[in-house]
C-alpha cells in the first residue's frame, strides 16, 4: 500500500487527535477490507526519520527503509503492497500508533509474518510515576508539543512499543537502529541519541496507551533486534557510496541478502558485528528481552568458571526452551536457499539492460566494485555491471542464447569482482580541528602518495584525524567511530605536520588491511573451504569461531545440514584472555588443492601473518636466510595452523585491544606473496608461526596480484585488467575473524 494512500485514509483521524472510538473503528475497517488478503500473509512497518524540527538532522534513516524495503520484497517475497513505509513529517507519534493500529494489529492473524523497523533519534524521558528512572524512548517526527507552561515531548516509549509487539497475534521480528543514552561529546560517526531532557513530561496521550496496553492480554513474544547492547552505546550512521545508512541496518540486511535458512541469532548478529567493526564502530547489536525489557549480552565466556560451559551464550527470555538455538526469525525465512548480493529491480525496453540493487555486497566493497564486474542468474546467464550509483547499477547480459529469461526480481550472484589497482586511503579531518590545523594537516599528508584527506562527513574515509579530547593540543588517529588506534599519538603541544609525519609506517599498515579486507567473500564463493578458530586446552580445543562457504552445496539438505553444524561456533565478537593458546583448523572442502595465507592486525594494529618456514637441509648457520613456503591442503584434508607443538605455538599476547585476522585461499599458489614475504630479512630467532610484516602494502598488493593471476577470466577481460584486479569467485574465497583480548 503507498504511503500517500494511507495517510489519505486515516488523515481524519489526525486531523483531530480527540477522535471517537466509532469514527476509529470504521475507517480502520475501511483500511482492513481495502488490504484483506488470504492467510498467510507478510506485513512490515518500516519507519525513517532524518528531518527533525529544530533538532540536528540525521542522513541515513531513509536509506534504512530503502534497505529493508528492497531486502523485504526480493529476499523474503514481501508484497510490495503489504510493506508501509512512514518517512520524515508522515512519521509522527500518531501516525506512527495508527499505523499500527491500522496496518499491523487489524490485519495480522496468527500464522503471519510481520516485521517493524525504527531509523531515527532515540532519547530518554521521566515518567510522572516513576521521576527516579528514565525510560528509553523513540523521538518521532513531531518530537515535541506547543505547551505554554511546561515542555512536553510527543516520544514513543520503548515500553509502549514493546508492548504494541506482543498485542499482535502472530510472531514479529522488530529492528530497532536507534540509541539512547546521547554522548556529551561525539567524535566521527553521527550518534542516533538525543540528550535526554529531565524536565520534559511524556504527552498525556502516549501514557493512556500505555496504560491501556499494561491491561490487554499479550499473546506473543517479538524477537527485537537493537543497534547497541549497552546504555553508554550510540549507534551510529556513516557515509558510504552515495548514501548514508545506519550501520547497524547496513551491516544486517547485507548479511541477511547472503544469509541461509537454519542460521541463529547468535550467528547473525556475529557476523553483523564484525561488519560494524570494518566501518569503524565499536556498537555491539543485541538481542532485546522481554524481562524489563534487559538487553541479553550474546557474548561468549572464553574463560569459564569451573563447571561452566565453554561458549555457553544465555537463555533468550520467553523462547520457551530455545536459548539461543532457535532459528533467526524463524518465521522469516528467504525465499531462496541460496544467498544472493542483489536482485533485478528493472529491464529496459532493449530487454538486454537490467537494473540492479546491489544491497548485498560487503560495505567496505561496494565502494570499490568496479565496471565490468559480473553476477549470475539462477537461470545460467551473465550480467555484466556497467554502471553503479549508490546501491543500484545497470548491467548488461552477456549474451542471449534462446529465449530470454530476465525477470524483474530474479536474484544475482557475485562471480567475478574487479577493483581498481590506485586504492588510496582516505583519512577524515575533524572538523574540531582549527582552519590553519586542517590546512596543515592536509598538507602534511599530501606527503604520502597513497593517503588522501577528506572534511569529515563530506565523503567516505576510511580513518578520523583528531585532537584528543583530554589533551586539546595532542593529535591521534582514530577510527571513525571515535576510537583512539594504538601508538598514532604525537607528543603534547607537537605540530600538527610532525604527527603526521610520525603516522608513515602506520597509514601503510592500514591501507594495507583495507586492501586484505577487500577480499571478503565468505558469501559469494563457490571455493569449498571451512575454517574454525580455536583455543588449544589440556583437553580439546574450545570453538571460538567458525567461517564456511556454502554456495559450493548443491542442495537445500546439504546447505541445511552444513549451517546446522556450525551453529554454535559463531558468536558475537568473542572474547580471548591473554594468554590464550590458538590455532585454526582448515578444512579443504573442494576437489582441488588449495592454497592459504593468514594476514591481519593484532591488538597492536600492528600487521602480522602466518609463517610457514621451510626446514632447511643443512643446520643453520649465521648467513643461512630461512625461507617461508606453501601452505598448501589437498582435497578432502584437515590441517591445523600453526601445528601442534610447543615450538610453533600461538599465544596472544597483551595488550587488551581487538584482534582482526584475515583467512583467504586460492586455487592457485600465492606465489607473489611468498616473493614480498621472502624480502623481509629474518633473523633464526624470529621463526615464530605469526610474527609481523615488515612490508605489509607489497604483502597486501603482491595478494591481490594473486588472486588475480587465478583468475582464468584475466585473459578474456585484458582490457580492464590493465588497471584492475579481476577476481573469480570459483578461485577464491575469504573469511574475516576477530575478537576481543582482554
Amino acid at each position: 500500500m503507498k504511503r500517500r494512500s494511507f495517510l489519505h485514509r486515516i488523515g481524519s483521524i489526525l486531523a483531530v487527535l480527540g477522535v471517537t472510538e466509532a469514527e476509529w473503528l470504521t475507517l480502520g475497517n475501511r483500511y482492513y477490507q481495502a488490504l484483506a488478503e488470504p492467510s498467510p500473509r507478510k506485513l512490515a512497518l518500516l519507519i525513517g526519520i532524518n528531518q527533525y524540527p529544530q533538532i540536528s538532522a540525521l542522513s541515513g534513516c531513509l536509506t534504512d527503509v530503502e534497505l529493508q524495503r528492497e531486502l523485504l520484497i526480493h529476499r523474503f517475497g514481501f508484497q510490495g503492497s503489504d510493506i508501509l513505509t512512514l518517512t520524515e513529517e508522515e512519521a509522527s507519534r500518531e501516525f506512527i500508533e495508527a499505523a499500527f493500529s491500522d496496518h499491523l494489529s487489524k490485519q495480522a492473524k496468527p500464522g503471519d509474518v510481520v516485521v517493524f523497523h525504527f531509523s531515527g533519534y532515540g532519547s530518554r524521558v521521566k515518567l510522572e510515576t516513576s521521576p527516579e528512572t528514565m525510560k528509553n524512548a523513540l523521538v518521532p517526527a513531531n518530537a515535541s508539543k506547543k505547551s505554554q507552561d511546561e515542555k512536553i515531548v510527543n516520544y514513543i516509549l520503548e515500553e509502549t512499543l514493546l508492548l504494541l509487539l506482543r498485542s499482535l497475534p502472530t510472531d514479529v521480528t522488530a529492528i530497532l537502529d536507534t540509541s539512547y543514552d546521547a554522548p556529551s561529546t561525539v567524535l566521527g560517526l553521527k550518534s542516533r541519541a538525543l540528550q535526554e531532557s529531565v524536565e520534559a513530561k511524556l504527552a498525556a496521550e502516549e501514557l493512556d496507551l500505555l496504560k491501556q496496553l499494561k491491561t490487554q492480554k499479550l499473546p506473543s513474544t517479538p524477537i527485537v533486534l537493537t543497534a547497541t547492547s549497552e546504555p553508554k552505546q550510540s549507534a551510529r550512521e556513516g557515509l558510504f557510496s552515495g548514501f548514508s545508512a545506519g550501520l547497524f541496518t547496513y551491516a544486517l540486511t547485507q548479511y541477511l541478502w547472503e544469509f541461509t535458512p537454519a542460521t541463529t541469532i547468535q550467528v547473525a548478529l556475529s557476523h553483523v558485528e564484525n561488519s560494524l567493526s570494518k566501518l569503524g564502530s565499536k556498537q555491539q547489536p543485541a538481542l532485546l528481552g522481554s524481562q524489563k525489557n534487559q538487553h541479553i549480552n550474546l557474548s561468549p565466556n572464553l574463560s569459564p568458571k569451573k563447571g561452566e560451559a565453554l561458549n555457553s551464550p544465555p537463555s533468550l527470555v520467553g523462547k520457551g526452551d530455545g536459548g539461543l538455538g532457535f532459528v533467526l526469525a524463524s518465521e522469516l525465512q528467504p525465499e531462496n536457499i541460496i544467498g544472493a548480493e542483489g536482485a533485478v529491480t528493472a529491464i529496459e525496453e532493449d530487454g538486454k539492460t537490467v537494473h540492479l540493487w546491489l544491497g548485498g555486497l560487503p560495505p567496505q566493497v561496494l565502494l570499490y566494485y568496479g565496471v565490468n564486474s559480473r553476477f549470475t542468474l539462477a537461470t545460467g546467464e551473465e550480467l555484466i555491471l556497467r554502471s553503479r550509483t549508490g546501491l543500484t547499477a545497470k548491467a548488461q547480459i552477456a549474451k542471449i542464447e534462446g529465449a530470454n529469461s530476465l525477470q524483474v526480481g530474479q536474484l544475482v550472484q557475485e562471480a567475478v569482482r574487479v577493483l581498481p589497482r590506485n586504492i588510496n586511503l582516505t583519512i577524515a579531518l575533524d572538523t574540531g580541528l582549527e582552519r590553519i590545523e586542517r590546512v596543515d594537516a592536509t598538507s602534511a599528508f599530501a606527503a604520502f602518495s597513497d593517503v588522501s584527506t577528506v572534511v569529515v562527513g563530506e565523503k567516505p574515509a576510511d580513518y578520523l584525524f583528531a585532537k584528543l579530547q583530554q589533551t586539546p593540543s595532542h593529535y591521534g588517529l582514530f577510527s571513525l567511530g571515535g576510537e583512539l588506534i594504538p601508538n598514532t599519538t604525537g607528543e603534547v603541544g607537537e605540530a600538527v605536520k610532525l604527527t603526521v609525519q610520525r603516522l608513515a609506517a602506520k597509514l601503510s599498515t592500514l591501507l594495507a588491511a583495507k586492501l586484505w579486507r577487500l577480499t571478503e567473500n565468505q558469501g559469494s564463493s563457490r571455493l569449498g573451504v571451512k575454517a574454525t578458530l580455536e583455543i588449544i586446552s589440556d583437553t580439546s580445543p574450545s570453538v571460538v569461531m567458525q567461517r564456511q562457504t556454502v554456495r559450493t552445496f548443491k542442495t537445500e539438505t546439504s546447505i541445511k545440514k552444513s549451517v546446522q553444524t556450525g551453529l554454535i561456533a559463531s558468536l558475537p565478537t568473542p572474547i580471548v584472555p591473554i594468554g590464550s593458546r590458538m590455532q585454526y583448523r582448515v578444512e579443504n572442502q573442494s576437489d582441488r588443492p588449495v592454497y592459504l595465507i593468514l594476514l591481519g592486525l593484532n591488538n597492536n594494529h600492528t600487521a602480522i601473518a602466518f609463517h610457514f618456514w621451510d626446514t632447511p637441509q643443512e643446520p643453520n648457520t649465521a648467513d643461512t636466510k630461512p625461507l617461508l613456503k606453501e601452505v598448501v591442503i589437498a582435497p578432502g584434508e584437515t590441517l591445523t595452523l600453526p601445528q601442534t607443538n610447543a615450538a610453533s605455538a600461538w599465544v596472544i599476547s597483551e595488550p587488551a585491544f581487538f584482534d582482526e585476522q584475515q583467512l583467504i585461499f586460492s586455487t592457485a599458489p600465492f606465489s607473489e606473496t611468498l616473493a614480498a614475504l621472502n624480502t623481509a630479512k629474518y633473523s633464526t630467532a624470529e621463526q615464530s608461526p605469526i610474527s609481523p610484516l615488515l612490508n605489509s602494502l607489497d604483502i597486501a598488493q603482491a595478494l591481490l596480484q594473486d588472486l588475480h593471476n587465478a583468475s582464468a577470466l584475466k585473459t578474456e577481460m585484458n582490457g580492464t585488467a590493465a588497471d584492475s584486479y579481476i577476481l573469480d569467485v570459483n578461485n577464491w574465497a575469504s573469511f574475516s575473524f576477530s575478537f576481543q583480548v582482554i
